[in-house]
Protein backbone atom coordinates (compact mmCIF):
# COMPACT_ATOMS: atom_id res chain seq x y z
CA UNK A 1 0.00 0.00 0.00
CA UNK A 2 1.13 3.77 -0.88
CA UNK A 3 1.02 6.32 1.04
CA UNK A 4 1.13 9.14 -0.76
CA UNK A 5 2.28 12.92 0.90
CA UNK A 6 2.47 16.06 -0.63
CA UNK A 7 4.78 17.99 1.40
CA UNK A 8 5.59 21.35 -0.74
CA UNK A 9 3.13 24.22 0.81
CA UNK A 10 0.49 25.01 3.31
CA UNK A 11 0.97 26.57 6.42
CA UNK A 12 3.27 24.15 8.50
CA UNK A 13 4.15 21.60 6.16
CA UNK A 14 1.14 20.04 5.18
CA UNK A 15 1.32 16.00 4.54
CA UNK A 16 -1.73 14.84 2.63
CA UNK A 17 -1.73 11.47 2.60
CA UNK A 18 -4.00 8.53 1.10
CA UNK A 19 -3.98 4.70 0.89
CA UNK A 20 -4.22 3.37 -2.76
CA UNK A 21 -4.01 -0.31 -3.56
CA UNK A 22 -3.41 1.06 -7.10
CA UNK A 23 -3.42 4.28 -9.23
CA UNK A 24 -6.94 5.40 -10.16
CA UNK A 25 -7.09 5.48 -14.13
CA UNK A 26 -9.52 6.80 -16.15
CA UNK A 27 -11.08 4.53 -19.47
CA UNK A 28 -9.01 3.02 -21.25
CA UNK A 29 -8.82 3.77 -24.85
CA UNK A 30 -9.19 0.20 -25.70
CA UNK A 31 -8.73 0.90 -29.80
CA UNK A 32 -5.07 1.66 -29.75
CA UNK A 33 -5.27 3.35 -32.45
CA UNK A 34 -2.53 6.01 -32.90
CA UNK A 35 -3.75 9.39 -31.21
CA UNK A 36 -5.22 10.49 -34.64
CA UNK A 37 -9.00 11.69 -34.41
CA UNK A 38 -9.86 12.09 -37.42
CA UNK A 39 -6.28 11.91 -34.90
CA UNK A 40 -6.65 10.29 -38.36
CA UNK A 41 -10.03 9.81 -37.14
CA UNK A 42 6.33 5.82 -3.24
CA UNK A 43 6.95 4.15 -1.32
CA UNK A 44 5.53 4.76 1.86
CA UNK A 45 7.37 8.68 2.82
CA UNK A 46 7.42 10.40 6.12
CA UNK A 47 7.15 14.11 6.30
CA UNK A 48 10.54 14.77 3.92
CA UNK A 49 12.87 17.77 4.80
CA UNK A 50 15.80 17.62 3.20
CA UNK A 51 19.18 16.87 4.50
CA UNK A 52 21.09 18.05 2.33
CA UNK A 53 22.23 21.44 3.53
CA UNK A 54 24.78 22.57 1.57
CA UNK A 55 28.07 24.83 2.13
CA UNK A 56 27.14 27.49 4.43
CA UNK A 57 29.70 29.72 2.40
CA UNK A 58 27.86 29.48 -0.38
CA UNK A 59 24.02 30.19 0.95
CA UNK A 60 23.24 33.25 2.38
CA UNK A 61 19.72 32.18 3.81
CA UNK A 62 18.98 29.83 6.30
CA UNK A 63 18.16 25.97 5.83
CA UNK A 64 14.94 25.03 4.28
CA UNK A 65 13.00 23.48 6.81
CA UNK A 66 9.71 23.26 4.28
CA UNK A 67 10.75 20.11 2.24
CA UNK A 68 12.30 21.20 -0.61
CA UNK A 69 15.17 19.58 -1.73
CA UNK A 70 19.04 20.90 -1.76
CA UNK A 71 20.39 20.23 -5.79
CA UNK A 72 23.61 21.15 -5.68
CA UNK A 73 24.46 23.00 -9.45
CA UNK A 74 26.74 22.20 -11.91
CA UNK A 75 27.50 22.35 -15.60
CA UNK A 76 25.92 20.34 -17.81
CA UNK A 77 24.50 19.90 -21.42
CA UNK A 78 21.49 21.51 -22.21
CA UNK A 79 19.44 20.66 -25.12
CA UNK A 80 19.41 17.63 -27.40
CA UNK A 81 22.07 16.34 -29.48
CA UNK A 82 21.78 16.02 -33.15
CA UNK A 83 20.67 12.61 -33.55
CA UNK A 84 18.34 12.46 -30.25
CA UNK A 85 14.85 11.34 -31.95
CA UNK A 86 11.73 13.40 -32.13
CA UNK A 87 14.14 16.74 -31.06
CA UNK A 88 13.52 20.14 -32.03
CA UNK A 89 15.34 22.81 -34.05
CA UNK A 90 15.37 24.96 -30.52
CA UNK A 91 17.13 22.17 -28.70
CA UNK A 92 20.45 23.13 -29.59
CA UNK A 93 22.88 21.57 -26.90
CA UNK A 94 25.07 24.19 -25.50
CA UNK A 95 26.92 24.07 -22.13
CA UNK A 96 25.52 25.66 -18.88
CA UNK A 97 26.01 26.41 -15.58
CA UNK A 98 23.16 26.78 -12.70
CA UNK A 99 24.27 27.76 -9.19
CA UNK A 100 23.07 25.73 -6.22
CA UNK A 101 19.22 26.24 -5.69
CA UNK A 102 15.89 24.18 -3.64
CA UNK A 103 13.41 22.31 -5.37
CA UNK A 104 10.35 20.84 -4.37
CA UNK A 105 10.35 17.13 -4.88
CA UNK A 106 6.34 17.34 -6.10
CA UNK A 107 4.23 19.46 -8.20
CA UNK A 108 2.01 22.33 -6.29
CA UNK A 109 -1.04 19.98 -5.43
CA UNK A 110 -4.64 21.34 -5.42
CA UNK A 111 -5.39 21.40 -1.72
CA UNK A 112 -2.18 23.03 -1.63
CA UNK A 113 -2.79 25.81 -4.22
CA UNK A 114 -6.70 26.23 -2.54
CA UNK A 115 -5.42 26.69 1.23
CA UNK A 116 -3.32 29.72 -0.12
CA UNK A 117 -5.32 31.13 -3.10
CA UNK A 118 -8.87 30.37 -1.94
CA UNK A 119 -9.98 28.74 -5.63
CA UNK A 120 -9.37 25.81 -7.29
CA UNK A 121 -9.42 26.02 -11.45
CA UNK A 122 -8.41 22.66 -11.98
CA UNK A 123 -9.90 20.10 -14.73
CA UNK A 124 -9.92 17.14 -12.67
CA UNK A 125 -10.74 17.64 -9.31
CA UNK A 126 -8.62 15.78 -6.27
CA UNK A 127 -6.93 17.47 -2.98
CA UNK A 128 -3.59 15.55 -3.65
CA UNK A 129 -4.13 16.03 -7.78
CA UNK A 130 -1.41 18.69 -8.95
CA UNK A 131 -2.91 21.81 -9.59
CA UNK A 132 -3.47 22.50 -13.50
CA UNK A 133 -5.38 24.68 -15.63
CA UNK A 134 -3.15 27.99 -14.10
CA UNK A 135 -2.11 30.58 -16.45
CA UNK A 136 1.87 31.44 -15.89
CA UNK A 137 0.68 34.58 -14.14
CA UNK A 138 -1.42 32.85 -11.46
CA UNK A 139 1.43 30.59 -11.12
CA UNK A 140 3.72 34.02 -9.96
CA UNK A 141 0.88 35.59 -7.82
CA UNK A 142 0.22 32.16 -6.09
CA UNK A 143 4.64 31.92 -5.83
CA UNK A 144 4.01 35.85 -4.13
CA UNK A 145 0.88 34.50 -1.95
CA UNK A 146 2.99 31.95 -0.21
CA UNK A 147 6.17 33.67 0.26
CA UNK A 148 3.97 36.45 2.24
CA UNK A 149 1.88 33.58 4.64
CA UNK A 150 5.68 31.80 4.86
CA UNK A 151 6.71 35.83 6.48
CA UNK A 152 9.30 35.42 3.20
CA UNK A 153 10.20 38.22 0.75
CA UNK A 154 7.79 37.89 -2.18
CA UNK A 155 10.13 37.16 -5.46
CA UNK A 156 7.99 39.26 -7.94
CA UNK A 157 6.57 42.98 -8.95
CA UNK A 158 3.42 42.44 -10.72
CA UNK A 159 1.92 45.37 -12.60
CA UNK A 160 -0.97 43.80 -14.79
CA UNK A 161 1.20 41.92 -16.89
CA UNK A 162 4.29 43.24 -16.01
CA UNK A 163 6.36 40.45 -14.07
CA UNK A 164 9.97 41.87 -12.89
CA UNK A 165 12.16 38.97 -10.68
CA UNK A 166 13.93 39.97 -7.72
CA UNK A 167 16.61 37.43 -7.83
CA UNK A 168 17.66 38.41 -4.44
CA UNK A 169 14.68 38.07 -2.77
CA UNK A 170 14.27 34.83 -0.38
CA UNK A 171 10.59 33.69 -1.62
CA UNK A 172 9.00 30.96 -3.16
CA UNK A 173 9.52 31.08 -7.42
CA UNK A 174 9.70 29.51 -10.47
CA UNK A 175 12.23 27.34 -12.14
CA UNK A 176 14.37 28.55 -14.78
CA UNK A 177 14.40 26.63 -17.67
CA UNK A 178 17.94 25.45 -17.49
CA UNK A 179 17.60 24.57 -13.63
CA UNK A 180 14.30 22.61 -14.40
CA UNK A 181 15.99 20.65 -17.48
CA UNK A 182 19.42 20.27 -14.74
CA UNK A 183 16.86 19.26 -12.41
CA UNK A 184 15.02 16.53 -14.38
CA UNK A 185 18.13 15.01 -16.01
CA UNK A 186 19.96 14.48 -12.53
CA UNK A 187 23.29 13.93 -13.94
CA UNK A 188 22.22 11.81 -16.63
CA UNK A 189 22.94 12.91 -20.48
CA UNK A 190 19.63 10.66 -22.25
CA UNK A 191 16.25 11.78 -23.85
CA UNK A 192 14.99 10.81 -20.09
CA UNK A 193 16.70 10.44 -16.75
CA UNK A 194 16.36 6.92 -16.91
CA UNK A 195 18.10 4.67 -18.80
CA UNK A 196 15.24 4.05 -21.48
CA UNK A 197 12.52 5.51 -21.54
CA UNK A 198 9.24 6.30 -19.22
CA UNK A 199 6.83 3.28 -19.17
CA UNK A 200 3.03 3.39 -18.37
CA UNK A 201 4.15 1.87 -14.78
CA UNK A 202 6.44 4.60 -14.27
CA UNK A 203 5.22 7.99 -15.58
CA UNK A 204 1.65 9.26 -16.29
CA UNK A 205 0.89 10.36 -19.66
CA UNK A 206 -0.12 8.82 -22.85
CA UNK A 207 0.89 5.71 -22.55
CA UNK A 208 -0.42 4.10 -25.81
CA UNK A 209 2.05 5.86 -27.29
CA UNK A 210 6.06 5.13 -25.50
CA UNK A 211 9.05 6.56 -27.14
CA UNK A 212 9.68 5.61 -31.02
CA UNK A 213 6.14 3.86 -31.47
CA UNK A 214 5.79 6.30 -34.63
CA UNK A 215 8.46 4.26 -36.30
CA UNK A 216 7.27 0.75 -34.81
CA UNK A 217 3.47 1.36 -35.06
CA UNK A 218 2.58 -1.67 -37.06
CA UNK A 219 5.78 -3.73 -36.04
CA UNK A 220 6.36 -3.20 -32.06
CA UNK A 221 9.61 -5.85 -31.61
CA UNK A 222 12.03 -3.18 -31.49
CA UNK A 223 10.16 -1.05 -28.68
CA UNK A 224 12.28 -1.14 -25.63
CA UNK A 225 8.86 0.33 -23.68
CA UNK A 226 5.59 -1.20 -24.92
CA UNK A 227 2.65 0.56 -25.06
CA UNK A 228 0.47 0.37 -22.42
CA UNK A 229 -2.03 2.30 -19.85
CA UNK A 230 -3.78 5.77 -20.72
CA UNK A 231 -5.25 6.94 -17.47
CA UNK A 232 -6.92 10.39 -19.15
CA UNK A 233 -6.62 11.98 -15.64
CA UNK A 234 -3.88 13.31 -13.70
CA UNK A 235 -3.09 10.80 -11.10
CA UNK A 236 -1.98 12.23 -7.06
CA UNK A 237 1.77 13.54 -6.70
CA UNK A 238 4.68 11.32 -5.92
CA UNK A 239 2.54 8.30 -7.45
CA UNK A 240 5.79 6.92 -9.01
CA UNK A 241 9.15 6.46 -8.46
CA UNK A 242 11.55 9.75 -8.24
CA UNK A 243 14.30 10.70 -10.10
CA UNK A 244 17.91 10.29 -8.80
CA UNK A 245 17.62 13.55 -7.07
CA UNK A 246 14.45 12.66 -5.95
CA UNK A 247 12.34 15.13 -7.60
CA UNK A 248 8.56 13.00 -8.47
CA UNK A 249 6.47 13.71 -11.65
CA UNK A 250 9.58 15.20 -13.64
CA UNK A 251 8.26 13.33 -16.68
CA UNK A 252 4.36 13.24 -17.27
CA UNK A 253 1.26 14.14 -15.03
CA UNK A 254 1.31 17.76 -15.61
CA UNK A 255 3.64 19.88 -17.41
CA UNK A 256 5.32 22.73 -14.88
CA UNK A 257 5.65 26.55 -15.78
CA UNK A 258 9.48 27.87 -15.49
CA UNK A 259 10.47 31.57 -15.57
CA UNK A 260 11.72 32.06 -19.17
CA UNK A 261 10.09 33.95 -22.15
CA UNK A 262 10.58 31.77 -25.19
CA UNK A 263 13.19 32.34 -27.41
CA UNK A 264 16.36 30.68 -29.24
CA UNK A 265 18.98 29.48 -27.15
CA UNK A 266 21.95 32.09 -27.00
CA UNK A 267 25.22 31.20 -28.77
CA UNK A 268 28.31 30.24 -26.22
CA UNK A 269 28.38 28.81 -22.67
CA UNK A 270 26.10 30.00 -19.99
CA UNK A 271 25.78 30.87 -16.14
CA UNK A 272 22.23 31.02 -14.96
CA UNK A 273 20.14 31.65 -18.01
CA UNK A 274 17.17 33.39 -17.31
CA UNK A 275 15.43 33.14 -20.69
CA UNK A 276 14.82 35.68 -23.79
CA UNK A 277 14.39 39.51 -22.86
CA UNK A 278 10.88 39.52 -24.22
CA UNK A 279 8.45 38.09 -25.77
CA UNK A 280 5.15 36.98 -25.09
CA UNK A 281 4.93 32.99 -24.33
CA UNK A 282 6.47 31.35 -21.43
CA UNK A 283 7.83 28.13 -21.54
CA UNK A 284 6.77 24.94 -19.42
CA UNK A 285 8.50 21.74 -19.02
CA UNK A 286 7.85 17.81 -18.38
CA UNK A 287 5.02 16.83 -20.35
CA UNK A 288 1.20 16.07 -18.74
CA UNK A 289 -0.93 13.56 -18.42
CA UNK A 290 -1.88 13.59 -22.15
CA UNK A 291 1.03 14.38 -24.15
CA UNK A 292 3.35 11.01 -25.85
CA UNK A 293 6.35 9.68 -24.38
CA UNK A 294 8.62 12.18 -27.30
CA UNK A 295 6.83 15.19 -25.73
CA UNK A 296 8.68 14.59 -22.30
CA UNK A 297 12.00 14.26 -23.02
CA UNK A 298 14.00 15.90 -20.71
CA UNK A 299 14.98 18.56 -23.69
CA UNK A 300 12.00 19.32 -24.99
CA UNK A 301 10.74 23.04 -24.73
CA UNK A 302 6.83 23.85 -24.82
CA UNK A 303 5.00 27.48 -24.48
CA UNK A 304 2.49 29.54 -23.97
CA UNK A 305 1.03 32.61 -23.73
CA UNK A 306 1.37 33.47 -19.97
CA UNK A 307 -1.79 34.51 -19.48
CA UNK A 308 -3.60 31.36 -21.01
CA UNK A 309 -3.70 28.23 -19.13
CA UNK A 310 -4.12 24.72 -19.61
CA UNK A 311 -5.62 21.31 -18.47
CA UNK A 312 -2.34 19.74 -18.72
CA UNK A 313 0.09 22.58 -17.02
CA UNK A 314 0.86 22.91 -13.35
CA UNK A 315 3.36 24.17 -11.13
CA UNK A 316 7.02 23.32 -9.17
CA UNK A 317 8.53 25.74 -6.62
CA UNK A 318 12.09 26.40 -6.42
CA UNK A 319 14.49 28.52 -4.11
CA UNK A 320 16.95 30.16 -3.73
CA UNK A 321 20.25 28.55 -1.98
CA UNK A 322 22.65 30.93 -3.22
CA UNK A 323 21.29 34.38 -3.39
CA UNK A 324 21.25 36.38 -6.77
CA UNK A 325 21.56 39.84 -7.98
CA UNK A 326 19.49 42.58 -9.10
CA UNK A 327 16.28 42.28 -11.32
CA UNK A 328 15.41 40.57 -14.39
CA UNK A 329 12.08 40.99 -16.66
CA UNK A 330 9.54 44.07 -16.28
CA UNK A 331 8.91 44.10 -19.60
CA UNK A 332 5.49 45.12 -20.54
CA UNK A 333 4.21 41.65 -21.95
CA UNK A 334 1.28 41.59 -24.71
CA UNK A 335 -1.74 39.72 -23.53
CA UNK A 336 -4.68 38.70 -25.43
CA UNK A 337 -6.75 41.04 -27.49
CA UNK A 338 -9.77 42.09 -25.61
CA UNK A 339 -11.84 41.99 -28.84
CA UNK A 340 -11.30 40.66 -31.74
CA UNK A 341 -11.67 42.28 -35.11
CA UNK A 342 -14.61 41.75 -37.54
CA UNK A 343 -12.20 40.39 -40.25
CA UNK A 344 -12.57 36.56 -39.69
CA UNK A 345 -10.77 33.86 -41.77
CA UNK A 346 -11.87 30.23 -40.60
CA UNK A 347 -8.98 27.68 -42.56
CA UNK A 348 -9.49 23.88 -41.73
CA UNK A 349 -7.23 20.99 -42.93
CA UNK A 350 -8.91 17.71 -42.94
CA UNK A 351 -8.56 13.97 -43.37
CA UNK A 352 -11.96 12.46 -42.48
CA UNK A 353 -13.98 14.61 -42.14
CA UNK A 354 -14.07 15.51 -38.39
CA UNK A 355 -12.55 18.89 -38.71
CA UNK A 356 -14.41 19.36 -41.68
CA UNK A 357 -17.96 19.00 -40.01
CA UNK A 358 -16.63 21.73 -36.99
CA UNK A 359 -15.45 24.33 -39.20
CA UNK A 360 -18.77 24.24 -41.50
CA UNK A 361 -20.68 24.91 -37.90
CA UNK A 362 -17.98 27.98 -36.87
CA UNK A 363 -19.13 29.30 -40.44
CA UNK A 364 -22.95 28.97 -39.33
CA UNK A 365 -22.38 30.67 -36.44
CA UNK A 366 -19.87 33.62 -37.68
CA UNK A 367 -21.05 33.99 -41.22
CA UNK A 368 -16.51 34.29 -41.00
CA UNK A 369 -14.99 32.96 -44.58
CA UNK A 370 -14.10 29.52 -45.30
CA UNK A 371 -11.64 28.13 -46.49
CA UNK A 372 -9.62 24.57 -46.82
CA UNK A 373 -6.45 23.40 -47.08
CA UNK A 374 -5.86 21.14 -49.32
CA UNK A 375 -2.63 19.37 -50.95
CA UNK A 376 -1.25 18.97 -54.44
CA UNK A 377 -0.55 15.48 -53.75
CA UNK A 378 -3.26 14.34 -50.94
CA UNK A 379 -2.45 11.99 -47.82
CA UNK A 380 -4.26 8.39 -48.79
CA UNK A 381 -7.49 7.37 -48.10
CA UNK A 382 -6.32 4.29 -46.60
CA UNK A 383 -6.34 4.25 -42.53
CA UNK A 384 -3.10 2.63 -41.93
CA UNK A 385 -1.31 3.92 -45.19
CA UNK A 386 -1.77 7.76 -43.82
CA UNK A 387 -0.61 6.77 -40.20
CA UNK A 388 2.39 5.62 -42.15
CA UNK A 389 2.32 9.01 -43.89
CA UNK A 390 0.96 11.66 -41.75
CA UNK A 391 4.37 10.24 -39.58
CA UNK A 392 6.39 10.41 -41.91
CA UNK A 393 6.01 14.22 -42.61
CA UNK A 394 6.40 15.10 -39.31
CA UNK A 395 9.72 13.02 -38.39
CA UNK A 396 10.88 14.84 -41.25
CA UNK A 397 9.39 17.47 -40.47
CA UNK A 398 7.94 17.96 -44.29
CA UNK A 399 6.40 20.79 -46.03
CA UNK A 400 3.55 19.38 -48.17
CA UNK A 401 2.96 21.68 -50.85
CA UNK A 402 -0.73 23.40 -50.80
CA UNK A 403 -2.75 23.64 -53.68
CA UNK A 404 -4.84 26.49 -52.68
CA UNK A 405 -3.74 29.29 -51.14
CA UNK A 406 -5.20 32.53 -49.25
CA UNK A 407 -5.07 35.27 -51.92
CA UNK A 408 -6.01 38.21 -49.63
CA UNK A 409 -4.57 36.89 -46.18
CA UNK A 410 -3.81 40.86 -45.50
CA UNK A 411 -8.09 41.77 -45.39
CA UNK A 412 -8.06 39.56 -42.37
CA UNK A 413 -7.32 40.08 -38.35
CA UNK A 414 -8.56 36.97 -36.82
CA UNK A 415 -7.42 32.67 -38.16
CA UNK A 416 -9.43 30.54 -36.78
CA UNK A 417 -7.32 27.57 -37.96
CA UNK A 418 -8.73 24.02 -37.93
CA UNK A 419 -6.94 20.48 -37.96
CA UNK A 420 -7.07 17.33 -36.41
CA UNK A 421 -4.48 15.65 -33.67
CA UNK A 422 -1.78 13.82 -35.33
CA UNK A 423 0.87 11.92 -33.24
CA UNK A 424 0.20 14.50 -30.91
CA UNK A 425 0.77 17.70 -32.99
CA UNK A 426 -0.35 19.33 -35.76
CA UNK A 427 -0.31 17.94 -39.62
CA UNK A 428 2.38 18.76 -41.72
CA UNK A 429 0.22 20.92 -44.07
CA UNK A 430 -0.98 23.22 -40.84
CA UNK A 431 2.99 23.97 -40.90
CA UNK A 432 2.83 24.53 -44.69
CA UNK A 433 0.33 27.15 -44.42
CA UNK A 434 1.67 28.90 -41.30
CA UNK A 435 4.84 29.12 -43.03
CA UNK A 436 3.62 30.68 -45.85
CA UNK A 437 1.73 34.22 -44.33
CA UNK A 438 2.85 36.74 -42.26
CA UNK A 439 0.85 36.45 -39.19
CA UNK A 440 2.37 39.60 -37.62
CA UNK A 441 -0.67 41.38 -35.53
CA UNK A 442 -2.73 38.18 -36.37
CA UNK A 443 -4.61 36.42 -33.80
CA UNK A 444 -5.05 32.49 -34.35
CA UNK A 445 -7.68 30.93 -32.60
CA UNK A 446 -7.11 27.02 -33.18
CA UNK A 447 -9.50 24.17 -32.57
CA UNK A 448 -8.96 20.26 -33.26
CA UNK A 449 -10.48 16.91 -33.21
CA UNK A 450 -8.85 14.30 -31.28
CA UNK A 451 -9.80 10.79 -30.51
CA UNK A 452 -8.35 11.16 -26.68
CA UNK A 453 -5.28 13.48 -26.45
CA UNK A 454 -7.05 17.09 -26.53
CA UNK A 455 -4.31 19.21 -28.37
CA UNK A 456 -1.06 17.34 -27.91
CA UNK A 457 1.43 19.61 -27.82
CA UNK A 458 -0.40 21.45 -31.24
CA UNK A 459 -0.65 25.11 -29.54
CA UNK A 460 3.07 24.92 -28.79
CA UNK A 461 3.98 23.62 -32.31
CA UNK A 462 1.47 26.75 -33.98
CA UNK A 463 3.09 29.39 -31.80
CA UNK A 464 6.58 28.38 -32.81
CA UNK A 465 6.00 28.75 -36.32
CA UNK A 466 4.06 32.11 -35.97
CA UNK A 467 5.94 33.90 -33.14
CA UNK A 468 4.68 37.04 -34.05
CA UNK A 469 0.74 36.18 -33.71
CA UNK A 470 -1.26 36.38 -30.60
CA UNK A 471 -2.96 33.34 -29.79
CA UNK A 472 -6.67 32.85 -28.52
CA UNK A 473 -8.24 30.58 -26.35
CA UNK A 474 -8.20 27.22 -28.48
CA UNK A 475 -11.10 24.68 -28.32
CA UNK A 476 -10.80 20.47 -28.27
CA UNK A 477 -13.26 18.27 -29.68
CA UNK A 478 -13.79 14.93 -29.44
CA UNK A 479 -13.65 13.58 -32.88
CA UNK A 480 -16.76 14.93 -34.76
CA UNK A 481 -18.28 16.89 -31.14
CA UNK A 482 -21.52 14.97 -31.02
CA UNK A 483 -24.55 16.50 -29.44
CA UNK A 484 -23.09 19.58 -27.54
CA UNK A 485 -20.85 20.57 -30.37
CA UNK A 486 -23.01 23.71 -31.06
CA UNK A 487 -23.02 24.56 -27.61
CA UNK A 488 -19.45 24.14 -27.09
CA UNK A 489 -18.70 26.14 -30.56
CA UNK A 490 -20.66 28.85 -28.83
CA UNK A 491 -19.34 29.10 -25.47
CA UNK A 492 -15.66 29.31 -27.06
CA UNK A 493 -16.26 31.85 -29.76
CA UNK A 494 -17.82 34.18 -26.85
CA UNK A 495 -14.59 33.29 -24.90
CA UNK A 496 -12.19 34.72 -27.92
CA UNK A 497 -14.99 37.32 -28.19
CA UNK A 498 -15.78 36.60 -32.20
CA UNK A 499 -19.35 37.00 -32.85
Amino acid sequence: MKRLMAVILSFALIAVCTACGRLETGQQDTSATIGMAEEAGAEDKENYTSEQEGDEDKTQMADVQDGFLYITGGSFQMGSPEDEAWRSEDETQHSVTVSDFYMAPYEVTQAEYETIIGNNPSNFSGPELPVENITWLDAVVFCNAYSEQKGLTPVYSIEGQKVSWNRSADGYRLPTEAEWEYACRAGTATPFYMEKSPSAEEANYYGHYPYMIEENYFSQENLTVKPGEYRQTTVAVGSFSPNPFGLYDMHGNVGEWTWDVYGAYPDGEQIDPIGAESGTRRVYRGGGWNDFAKNMRCAYRAMMDQDKSSFNIGIRLVRNAVSGFGSVGGQEQQGGNEENGSNVLIAYFSWGGNTRGIAEEIERQTGADLFEITLVNPYSNDYNTVLDEAQRDQNEQARPELATHVENMEDYDVIILGYPNWWASIPMPIASFLEEYDFTGKTIIPFCSHGGGRFGQSLTAIAKLAPDAQMGQGLSIHYSGGSTLKEDISQWLETNSIE
